[in-house]
């Protein structure tokens, strides 16, 4: 892979010993800013998304390739090996010799068992910064308990205040505690980076999707401890603010966010309830959030009177934050999304090209691009180790 030296991490050598999500999203943000990311697959079929559909061909009878894969492999190498044996793990620790980073996804104790866990390679590379990122952390009673994105939203609480008031617990659409603790682990890796280069002395990073889960429930959380009550569901309605939810207008539900007292009154002059602003209810904001069920009940039969677009041009013109409930057909052929140019093409190995976002934040003097396809498996492995170990 060509380096170039105008990308933030260009220079960096990762080993990503990533299954499926959380790992292999981590390994994919320091690899789309410019480190060299090399994926440790199993042999034997590898990250077992490469069989997760959709599975996409250029022609009928031509070679399939995981679309939920690509998504998260692209300018990365694929190195397999049998870690059960001797000498592939040895070959592996060669690598892990050189490397600046090593993050990985096992349970606790299996990177130990097979001679590949902190302890052993910072005998070799002491300036090795080493995250690991499990359902719970590497000690305490559930170190051991297997997790997936939906138990950890599960258990951390999430899925408590998820979903409408009046009906069962929901997961959240998209697995944000694995997207989360990917986040989370690429943040603190560098950091550990950055210590390294001051002091030479590498770093062990413990982190679990539990923790980061709840880490971006502080609001939640704060709620709970303030009042001693556990926050409830709410819907698309919010604890603090009203109205701030979801409304059906003619012809299909749209949204407003009126969270100050201003934009309160721009919604009251938009429906013509003026009334409503001296209305001892709703004078304040923690008011309409006590009162938001008698609130809401008062603005939807006039939301009902017009369709969605009109509202959200007389909401946009009023300054007062709103938006359509898309899916995400219409979000990706939004005028927005592509002018801000965060969806890409990407060139699958088997010749197909499909768009996919890329990264979506703007560093300048950096622009992103995909300098390499998410691989095969196993394509580097002779590539990655005449060049590490040169």
């Amino acid at each position: 892979m060509s380096v170039d030296s105008v990308r933030p991490l260009a220079g960096l050598k990762v080993l990503e010993f990533g299954q499926i999500v959380t790992v292999p999203f981590c390994g994919m943000l320091l690899a789309d800013l410019g480190a060299d990311v090399v994926k440790v697959e199993n042999a034997d079929g590898g990250d077992g998304m490469r069989q997760w559909p959709p599975l996409m061909r250029a022609e009928s009878g031509a070679e399939a390739y995981s679309g939920n894969f690509a998504s998260l492999n692209r300018n990365k190498r694929s190195v397999a090996a049998n870690l059960k044996d001797a000498a592939d793990v040895a070959r592996v620790q060669d690598l892990c010799a050189v490397a600046d980073i090593v993050i990985e996804n096992f349970r606790p104790g299996v990177m130990q068992r097979l001679g590949l866990g902190y302890e052993a390679l910072r005998e070799r590379r002491p300036q090795l910064v080493y995250c690991s990122v499990t359902g719970y952390g590497q000690e305490g009673p559930y170190a051991k308990k297997g997790a997936f994105d939906v138990t950890v939203q599960a258990i951390s609480g999430l899925m408590s205040v998820t979903g409408e008031a009046d009906g069962a617990p929901v997961k959240c659409g998209v697995p944000v505690s694995d997207f989360t603790a990917g986040l989370y682990a690429a943040y603190s890796i560098l950091a550990a980076v950055m210590e390294v280069r001051r002091t030479g002395v590498g770093a062990r990073i413990d982190c679990s999707m539990l923790g980061c889960t709840l880490g971006i429930s502080a609001l939640q959380i704060s709620e709970y401890f303030g009042t001693g009550n556990a926050p409830q569901r709410l819907g698309s309605a919010h604890p603090r603010n009203a109205p701030y939810q979801a409304f059906q207008a003619s012809d299909k539900p749209f949204v407003i966010a009126a969270g100050n007292d201003k934009l309160w009154g721009e919604v009251c002059e938009a429906v013509n309830l003026m009334a409503l602003k001296d209305d001892a209810r709703f004078t304040t904001q923690t008011l309409r959030a006590a009162h938001q069920r008698e609130l809401a009940a008062l603005l939807q039969p006039c939301f009902a009177r017009r369709s969605a677009a009109e509202w959200l041009t007389e909401f946009d013109r009023r300054g007062v934050p709103c938006a359509p409930i898309n899916d995400f057909a219409d979000i990706l052929a939004d005028p927005h999304v592509k002018e801000s140019g965060w969806v890409s093409e990407l060139t699958l190995p088997n010749g197909m090209t499909t768009p996919a976002i890329g990264f979506p934040v703007q560093i300048s003097g950096y622009q992103f691009k995909v300098d390499a396809q998410p691989p095969r498996l196993g394509e580097h492995n002779e590539a990655v180790r005449s060049e590490w170990l040169r």
